[in-house]
C-alpha cells in the first residue's frame, strides 16, 4: 500500500497516522471529511481509484434497478457508506442493500452488515474485487456479493455458503443475473453494459 498524500498543508499531514499505525477512529475521523474511497485494514488506509465514467454509468443503472425493486421496504446506497467488516477492517462497497430499511446494522457513521454488496472490478487491480473483498465480505457474513466486470461484460453472483461464498451464477451477455436474495429479480447483461 502507497503512503498517501492525504492532505494539502503539510502540517496537518504530518499529524496523521504512519501506515501500519492507524486505529479505527482515525481511520473514522478521517474519512468523516476525506473526498476520496479510502479503505481500512488493520492499521493501513488504501485509497481507492477513481471511478471511470462507465464505472458510474453502470453502478448507476444497479442502483436504479434495485432501488425500484426495493421500493421502500429496504435501502440502497452507492459507495461512500463505510461497512465494517469487523474491529480494523473497513470497506466502502461500490453499492450496498438492507432488505429492511429498520435494519439494526444501518447505521449513521458506519454499517454494522449488510444484506448485499457489489463491487464493479477496476481494472487497476482486478485481484482486490475478485479475492480481497470476496473474502472480506465473507469474513462479514455479507449473503450475497455480486462481482460486476465491465470489461468482460459479465456479472458474477456470489452467495455465502457456510464461511466463503458459492457461485449461483456467472451471467454473460446473453443472460439475466439473478439474486438469490431477491427472487424474481433479475439483471439483463447486455441491457447493462451496452446502453452507453
Amino acid at each position: 500500500m502507497e503512503r498517501l498524500p492525504l492532505a494539502t498543508n503539510p502540517v496537518t499531514e504530518r499529524n496523521l497516522p504512519s501506515q501500519g499505525r492507524w486505529r479505527d477512529e482515525d481511520y473514522l475521523g478521517f474519512t468523516d471529511h476525506a473526498r476520496r474511497l479510502v479503505e481500512f485494514t488493520d492499521g493501513c488506509i488504501e485509497k481507492l481509484p477513481v471511478p471511470t465514467d462507465r464505472h458510474h454509468r453502470v453502478l448507476g443503472e444497479l442502483y436504479r434497478l434495485f432501488f425500484a425493486w426495493l421500493g421502500d421496504s429496504g435501502v440502497v446506497h452507492f459507495a461512500g457508506v463505510r461497512l465494517r467488516i469487523r474491529e480494523g477492517k473497513y470497506r466502502e462497497p461500490d453499492l450496498l442493500l438492507l432488505c429492511d430499511r429498520t435494519d439494526g446494522r444501518r447505521q449513521n457513521r458506519f454499517w454494522l452488515g449488510a444484506d448485499l454488496v457489489m463491487e464493479v472490478v477496476s481494472p487497476d487491480d482486478p485481484n482486490r474485487d475478485w479475492i480481497t473483498k470476496r473474502a472480506d465480505y465473507a469474513e462479514a457474513g455479507i449473503p450475497e456479493y455480486w462481482i460486476v466486470d465491465p470489461i468482460a461484460e459479465a456479472i458474477t453472483v456470489l452467495e455465502l455458503d457456510g464461511p466463503a461464498y458459492a457461485e449461483h451464477g456467472a451471467f454473460g451477455l446473453n443472460a439475466r443475473a439473478t439474486s438469490p436474495l431477491l427472487p424474481g429479480f433479475a439483471v439483463d447483461v447486455a441491457a447493462l453494459f451496452q446502453s452507453d
